[in-house]
């Protein structure tokens, strides 16, 4: 079983248009591909326009028809906190995510860039990173109630550039126990491990960092493992790898989107 539910295509900040990425997943074997475009939001530049939109759920729909013989074709949207869904039974299946943190009536993106970041901490947050995790996550979990998100994208966002704890210590006791509060908060969704940032060169681990997964594993939180993929040579960017990682924590299943719904597959059926 191979699976992605994060899939951006050239409707938003991809590379790639929708079929391609559809061949690509073909030729390495993927039995389900989701697209979950960056829904309209007036506050990011990478995300859709509505009518963008509209051309977006029209042509993955024409291209699940299309290859429904080859390949199992999900239309997703990424819906951001700062931008929900008009319409969420126009898709199979919505990941909420959070990029952006406010202050003072001004939004920031949390992952646009390593200076970016340094100026939200900086003049922000007075280079106090747990008062920025404090607002980053209590952002996350305003979808806690929101019944439209099926799959909580790249939890721990804002670490994207942490590498070597260059920030702070992924490991601090009270970082840790906000995230835990979140993912305590949103257990009745299912978690994303995410490898994006892998596939960009800015972290060696997925989202999330390994302490949170295994608290995961722990509350029985249901997860699946996406590449959060901008470009089709990138598709798979460090499942295997993931996959021993998320094995390593104790969980013994992920689950896929069927026609009928997200159902849990056990490891063993995954590559």
């Amino acid at each position: 079983m191979r699976q992605n539910l994060h899939t951006h295509s050239t409707y938003c900040d991809g590379k790639d248009q929708p079929e391609e990425m559809i061949q690509t997943a073909i030729a390495e074997k993927f039995d389900i591909l989701g697209f979950s475009g960056h829904g309209h939001c007036i506050y990011d530049d990478a995300s859709m326009s509505q009518q963008g939109q509209t051309k977006y759920i029209d042509e993955i729909r024409r291209l699940q028809k299309q290859y429904a013989d080859e390949i199992q074709i999900y239309l997703g949207i990424e819906q951001d906190i700062l931008g929900r869904v008009p319409n969420p039974r126009d898709f199979d299946y919505i990941i909420g995510s959070a990029h952006f943190v406010e202050h003072e009536g001004q939004f920031m993106s949390v992952d646009y860039s390593e200076e970016m970041m340094c100026k939200i901490l900086h003049e922000w947050f007075h280079d106090d990173f747990l008062e920025y995790a404090k607002t980053y996550y209590q952002n996350v979990r305003m979808m806690k109630d929101w019944d439209e998100v099926d799959i909580i994208g790249h939890l721990d966002l804002l670490t994207k550039y942490n590498e070597g704890n260059k920030y702070f210590d992924f490991e601090n006791p009270k970082y840790v126990s906000i995230a835990c509060d979140t993912i305590d908060a949103l257990a009745n969704k299912i978690f994303e491990v995410n490898t994006g940032a892998i596939a960009r060169g800015y972290r060696t681990s997925p989202y999330p960092y390994k302490n949170l997964l295994a608290y995961m594993q722990e509350k029985n939180i249901r997860i699946c493992l996406n590449s959060d993929c901008h470009d089709r040579t990138k598709l798979a960017c460090n499942f295997q790898e993931s996959l021993e990682m998320i094995r390593s924590v104790g969980y013994g299943s992920m689950v896929i989107l069927t026609s009928d719904g997200f159902k849990d597959l056990s490891l063993e059926a995954f590559q």
